[in-house]
């Protein structure tokens, strides 16, 4: 279970004082993510998402993530929103780390997306985009193109641990991607991270999407790459069109892609591909000892790099179906 941080009962009831929740009915460690500890919490006027932020946030952050919530539901997008205690205040301490509490978003993500799920998702990366116009504070993206080289170092060239040759394989790559990185497309606020279990689905249609601690200012393209990348493709590793397709077109039905953003398409989908390796080979190699939580296969995400090293335009994506 992804929970590294754990409180008394004496310390939950004192940080619940100063909110208007009234008294705790149960709390039940959340198995998913690997970043926060992450509690379900009901209490007497409902359920709610109880986060400790570890050490891997960095506090100075959270205004963005926790002030991003706010705003997008404020201008329509249906996501968790933090409650504020009575101060007014979204972010408090408990258990020496700081916490927010967050409501609680019905619905359940999809393990196997199909064509309609993926179609549902574009369309609510263009309303995330839309919706997070006008958003104030600013985020960089911590894990664009120039954190790649410091992750893969971080490494310490262990790669080969994992699969003969990758090291190399992982050299070629981020000196390619170094040298062509794109630096002129629209940008914006970007979820970053809209895997499958981030988005929720009620009665067939999709209700919310949550965990917003990745978002940060990048490419508005960039985003949609993530989300080929972790919605469109099957379990042999290869790329469903259909599905690529449908989340391209759900996106373009709501925010129109540049001719500049459709040419630059597989290699913003290359880029992320190399991301999520190189994090997951992070965690692969240094998951903390004694969580309770199994990192994720690195090489799902070398075997998605190596198609879009094939790919020579987007309508190897579903564009122009």
């Amino acid at each position: 279970m992804a929970v590294y941080t754990d409180f008394s009962d004496e310390e939950l009831a004192d940080f619940l004082r100063g909110y208007d929740l009234g008294t705790v009915v149960s709390l039940k460690g959340i198995a998913e993510g690997v970043e926060n500890s992450n509690y379900l919490l009901v209490t007497e006027t409902g359920q709610f998402i109880l986060t400790l932020y570890e050490k891997r946030v960095d506090p100075a952050d959270l205004p963005f993530f926790l002030g991003l919530m706010d705003h997008l539901a404020a201008n329509g997008l249906n996501c968790p929103v933090p409650i504020h205690d009575r101060q007014g205040n979204a972010l408090n301490v408990l258990a020496n780390r700081p916490t927010a509490i967050i409501s609680f978003l019905r619905g359940i993500s999809i393990r196997r997306p199909q064509p309609e799920h993926c179609q549902a998702v574009g369309h609510a990366l263009a309303d995330l985009h839309r919706a997070a116009e006008g958003f104030e504070l600013r985020r960089p993206n911590a894990l664009s193109v120039e954190s790649w080289r410091p992750l893969y170092e971080a490494c310490d060239g262990r790669a080969d641990e994992v699969r003969p040759g990758l090291g190399d394989e992982i050299e070629a790559e981020l000196a390619y991607l170094e040298a062509h990185w794109p630096s002129d497309l629209p940008t914006g606020v970007i979820h970053a991270d809209l895997f499958p279990d981030n988005v929720f689905f009620l009665d067939k249609k999709l209700s919310g999407l949550i965990d917003f601690y990745f978002a940060c200012n990048d490419m508005l393209a960039y985003d949609a790459a993530v989300c080929l990348n972790a919605w469109c493709f099957e379990a042999d590793g290869s790329l469903n069109v259909t599905k690529a397709h449908g989340l391209l077109s759900g996106y373009a039905s709501v925010r129109c892609f540049t001719p500049a953003e459709i040419a630059a398409l597989p290699l913003l989908a290359r880029g992320s591909s190399l991301r999520f390796l190189l994090t997951r080979l992070y965690d692969w190699l240094t998951v903390p000892e004694g969580a309770l939580v199994v990192p994720k296969d690195p090489l799902e995400y070398y075997r998605r790099l190596r198609f879009h090293r094939s790919v020579t335009d987007a309508s190897a994506y579903g564009l122009g179906l």
